[in-house]
Formats: C-alpha cells, structure tokens, sequence
C-alpha cells in the first residue's frame, strides 16, 4: 500500500516531464529532402489551395538595396482577400487565435486584413546542411531546456514534443551579426502614444554562424546588446544578454545603469518582471516572444493547425508611427496577415512554481520555427495579454525576422506596446561583419558607459 501513491506519481510524470527523445530514423530525415521543407514544414499547399507550396522562399534582395536600408514592400500591388472582424469573426474562428478574437469582441473597430499567402522564409544552404545531420542526431537534456547533438541549424526539424519545437524557435535562423536603431512606442488605454524608449539592439547569433564547430561553440547560442539614446534620463543605460543552450552554459545577464556609472548583474532581467523598456507594459520573458528561461511551466504540444498571423509586414515597417501606433490597437488597415500552418503548444504553470501567467499559448510558423503570437491568461484563468511579432521579411540576409518589430496587448488595461520599431528611422536592421566576443563582455559594457 505504501508503494500505490508513489506509482501514480511516476507514471503521471511520464506525461507531464518531456522525455528523453532518441533522434528521428534516416528515413524519417530523408523526408527532409522530399516531402519536407530543408527545415521540416510541409513543402506542399494546403488542400484548397489557400496555403501554397514552399518553392524556396525569398534570398534574392530587390534591385537596389543597399545594407541596413529600409526594406521595401515585396508585394505592393496586393488587396486583402478577407477582412475579418467581431461582425464575422464567428465563421473563421479555428484560424484565429483567443487573442485576437478577444481583440476584435473589445474593440468593434479592430479587424485583421488577410493578403494572399506568401512563403517567403529562407535560410542559407549551410544551415539546411546542419538541420538535416541534427535531425538523426540531437536529443533533448536538461528536463527538456536543452540540446546536444545538434549544431548551427534546426535541431527538431520533425519534432515529437513542445520541448524540441520551443528549441527549434529559439536556435531559428534570424542572421548571424545584426544592428538595428529601435523605439518603443507605447499606446495608452486612454489613447495617448508615447516613446518609452530608444536605442541600438546589436545581436550575435553564434548558432547561425557558417563557420561554428563544435570546439569552438561553448554552448551560448545567443549574444544580444541594447544601448539606450533616448529619452535623455535613460541615455546610456544598456542591457547585455548572453543565452545558453542549457543548463551547462548559464544564463548571463548585466546592466549598466548611469546614475550608478558601473556594471551589475541582473537577474531579474527575466521571467515575469515587468519590462522597463515597455514601460511595464510588458514582461521580461515575453520580449522577442521569448526571452530566457521557460522552465517554470509545463510544456504540451497540442499540434499543428492553419492559422491567420500577421506575416510579410514590411509595409508597416514603412508607415510613419502617427499612422501605425493608433489607439487602442496598431492599424488595421497597415497590417498583413496570411493564413499559414502553425505548431501550438501550451505551457501551464508547474506544481510549486510562481508566474503571474498561469497559462499561455505559442503559436510557431512552421516555415521559420518562430513564435508569431501567444496568448496569456492569469491566474484566475482570465485571457490577459496577446503578444505578437509583424515579421519582417529580409530576402538579403535570408530570413523572416521574427525578433525585431514586435509587441504586446494588455487586454484588462487596454494599453499596448510596439517594441524593436524603426519606423521613420532611416537605417533598418542591418547584417554586420562578424562581432568580437569581446564586443558583448561586461568589461566592454562598462567602457562604453565612461566614454
């Protein structure tokens, strides 16, 4: 009698605790180069049609860009095939997410444009390479925080549980050296815009460099800088990132803070603490869609469905804030949305952890393996936050950007936020000649807050 409880305890951790996985067969990799996009999507349209087929997305840059020029609209002669709102909202409701629906029930004005679909995401020829060498060789480790046996691609390209897509978004292709000046536009629930910030976020993917091997990889997948311009009171603050691949390679974080003039380490830099740079709007481990650890929920992967999500949205990267930034939410009428397939995986709040979202929701494009959008209820079980990414497409890098121009709505103050936004600046994000470690050390953090 005394062994029962503790075997229900084991068998029901079997459902819950991501497994460790062994690698997909060969012939289940060699779907890869058939049936399969390089990176693991369906290479083949939706059955009517709505969805095309994947033919190799965008990696030709349009005649005349030059580096860090604003991109321009790829598709600028095309009108939205559909316009849905509260009115209608009803037929379509499988392809909309509890976000947005709560959206358009809150704001009667609010509707979502759908363009015709485009699969634009690429990535290069070496990186499709490693995803499919991973594919036969990476496993889950670290409870399923982490990954060995895979590098410089996709992981999971043909994925058995949330653990290993989670992955597959957090080691995605968005370039290797990356620049870009941003503002953070905040809206109000009482219809006041205002910048909460502005500055220079400078990434280093490691994992996506051409020319990393497996000794010189020391398991930080992940560099990120943000130094801030503006307003002047913040001037000089900045924020430094270095993301491990797991548990083996801990999480760095550090901050330079001016009225103190020195370097500290920030680890509250994560998880649920409200964001600064939105101005509280935002959590820490909501940026970029996901930031840092996931380790406080349980993960589920529910499936794969087709999904409208804002895609393709160079356009409103192009559009002057006063035109974008609108009360109560971003224009409808600046952006695109597309019915794409998307993985969806559901994270509750683990037995003995604490996290103001009890709940959330990921939805991953299948082509990118990049959150577009999630959901968030709190802990009373009430929908309270609805995080987006526009996307950025960047045919000369190749890549769809899921990790710049992004934001989130809270849905019981009514305030949201535009994050990563270059709106009416006139640089973009721009690829940089590879950066030194050194470039993203806390000493280097410290020499330029004295300059």
């Amino acid at each position: 009698m005394f062994y029962k409880p503790l075997l229900t305890t084991l068998i029901a951790s079997l459902f819950i605790a991501p497994l460790a996985q062994a690698a997909v067969s060969a012939d289940e990799a060699a779907k890869l180069k058939t049936t399969l996009t390089p990176l693991g999507a369906e290479k083949a349209a939706s059955k009517d049609g709505s969805i095309p087929s994947w033919e190799g997305g965008l990696t030709k840059a349009p005649a005349g860009y030059k580096n860090g020029d604003p991109r321009p609209d790829l598709f600028p002669g095309e009108k939205p095939v559909l316009s849905i709102s509260a009115k209608n909202m009803a037929q379509f409701d499988a392809k909309l997410t509890d976000g947005v629906k709560a959206l358009m029930k809150k704001y009667p004005d609010f509707r979502i444009d759908v363009y015709p679909t485009h699969r634009t995401a690429a990535a290069p020829q070496y990186f499709y390479d490693n995803t499919f060498k991973n594919a036969t060789k990476a496993k889950l480790v670290d409870n399923g925080q982490g990954v060995e046996g895979a590098l410089g691609g996709i992981p999971f390209p043909l994925p058995k549980d949330a653990y290993e897509v989670i992955l597959n978004h957090r080691l995605a292709f968005t370039g290797v050296n990356t620049q870009s000046p941003l503002r953070v536009w905040v809206m109000t629930s009482d219809g006041k815009r205002t910048m909460a910030s502005g500055g220079t976020q400078t990434f280093r993917r490691v994992w996506n460099d051409p020319d990393l091997a497996t000794g010189k990889f020391d398991g930080y997948y992940s560099l990120g800088k943000f130094t801030v311009s503006e307003p002047g009171s913040k001037s000089g603050e900045a924020i430094l990132a270095h993301d491990g691949i797991n548990a083996s390679a801990p999480r760095g974080l550090w901050q330079y803070l001016v009225g103190q003039r020195r370097v500290r380490k920030a680890p509250s830099v994560g998880y649920d603490t409200p964001d600064a740079v939105t101005s509280g709007i935002g959590l820490f481990d909501e940026a970029f869609n996901l930031f840092g650890p996931i380790d406080k929920h349980e993960l589920k992967l529910i499936g794969k469905k087709e999904l409208y999500i804002p895609y393709n949205n160079n356009r409103a990267a192009l559009a002057k804030v006063a035109d974008l930034v609108t009360p109560n939410t971003l224009n409808p009428a600046q952006v695109r949305w597309e019915l794409h397939r998307v993985w969806e995986v559901e994270a509750t709040l683990a037995a003995g952890k604490r996290h103001v979202a009890a709940k959330r929701k990921y939805y991953i494009d299948e082509d990118s393996w990049q959150i577009i959008l999630f959901d968030g209820w709190d802990a009373k079980g009430d929908l309270w936050r609805t995080n987006y990414t526009l996307t950025l497409t960047a045919p000369d890098i190749p890549a769809v950007l899921g990790n710049f121009f992004w934001g989130g709505y809270d849905l019981q103050t009514g305030a949201y936020y535009l994050n990563m936004a270059t709106n009416e600046l006139p640089v973009q994000v721009k690829v940089l000649p590879t950066l030194q470690r050194s470039f993203f050390s806390p000493e280097e953090l410290a020499n330029e807050g004295t300059r």
